[in-house]
């Protein structure tokens, strides 16, 4: 197996996850946060505080997470997925801009996986990496941002367990991670910081910055939820964005607001939506913001009872300057 990137401490070392399982299923029901060490390249991972736990944060997977399937079907066939891997470590920037408004990129059609969503910038977690590091260079290969020394602050918000597909309607899971958020924000302005952006086009297809209220109606649509929530009634018909053409120009975009309330489907498809794992991101930086809505009191549509962790981002890592 390669080098363990999560692993989980329960009695004695702590020891890799397998890529087949579940990690929400394997730390339980707890009523808490989960305790996290942060080290490089590296998530250590307990439902009790240990040496060198550095943050509690809160930890979900989707009421469709395939892994989770996979443990409640007996003779599933999870016999096929691999045996030689482990769950692979993420990281996404939650970019906040002075004006409060946070970048949300679309994925190219053109990628193996996720394509056509809009979600945060992030990727894999290099070996040896520091999660921080991670999070602006995987920024700065998406967007072209990289931001100047000394005008951020950082803070992580909280772990999402990522499978693609992501669903088991869809096929058996290929992909694994655990995705760290973490929330960035810049003492720049959403327009100065337009000014600096060139999506790298291989990966990005368009680009918008969310503002709070557009945000918490994207939330509130949870990908899961047996009964629809009910959306603001006045919401804009469309969100500007940004959206990169075929000659690698670019061009205003009215988005209709609704392609960003789509949750999602149960049969494979590339339907453009936002994440899963986005919506559960900008529910927390929500709360940073103070701007609690009835989403964030726990109505537990973005996880199941048996994986849920407390959706309260509680004891996180005091907030860091600007490396």
């Amino acid at each position: 197996m390669a080098a363990a990137r999560v692993l989980l401490l329960r009695s004695g070392r702590p020891k890799p996850v397998s890529f087949s399982q579940s990690v929400c299923g394997l730390l339980g029901a707890g009523p808490g946060p989960t305790h996290c060490g942060l080290k490089r390249g590296q998530l250590v991972l307990s439902d009790r505080p240990f040496p060198g736990a550095s943050a509690r944060l809160p930890l979900q997977r989707p009421p469709f997470c395939p892994f989770a399937a996979l443990d409640q079907q007996p003779g599933a066939p999870g016999a096929e997925l691999p045996t030689n891997r482990g769950v692979d470590l993420g990281v996404a920037v939650i970019l906040q801009s002075r004006d409060q408004t946070v970048l949300l990129t679309r994925r190219t059609r053109t990628l193996n996986v996720s394509p056509n969503l809009w979600v945060s910038p992030g990727g894999h977690v290099e070996l040896d990496e520091e999660l921080l590091d991670g999070g602006l260079r995987e920024l700065w290969e998406e967007s072209g941002l990289q931001l100047p020394r000394g005008q951020f602050s950082w803070v992580p918000l909280g772990l999402w367990e990522s499978a693609y597909p992501p669903r088991l309607s869809w096929g058996l899971p290929r992909y694994h991670h655990i995705i760290l958020y973490l929330l960035v924000i810049s003492q720049e302005s959403q327009q100065q910081l337009q000014a600096r952006i060139q999506p790298n086009p291989g990966e990005v297809s368009a680009f918008m910055w969310l503002g709070p209220d557009v945000a918490a109606a994207v939330a509130a649509t949870e990908d899961g939820a047996e009964t629809p929530r009910h959306l603001p009634q006045d919401l804009p018909p469309s969100v500007p964005a940004v959206e990169l053409g075929e000659d690698g120009g670019a061009r205003p975009l009215a988005l209709p607001t609704s392609t960003l309330l789509r949750t999602t489907p149960a049969a494979a498809d590339s339907q453009e939506r936002v994440s899963t794992g986005t919506k559960f991101a900008l529910r927390l930086w929500l709360q940073h913001l103070g701007r609690v809505t009835p989403l964030s009191r726990g109505s537990g549509a973005h996880s199941d009872p048996g994986s849920a962790k407390e959706e309260q981002n509680v004891d996180p890592l005091p907030a860091g300057p600007g490396i």
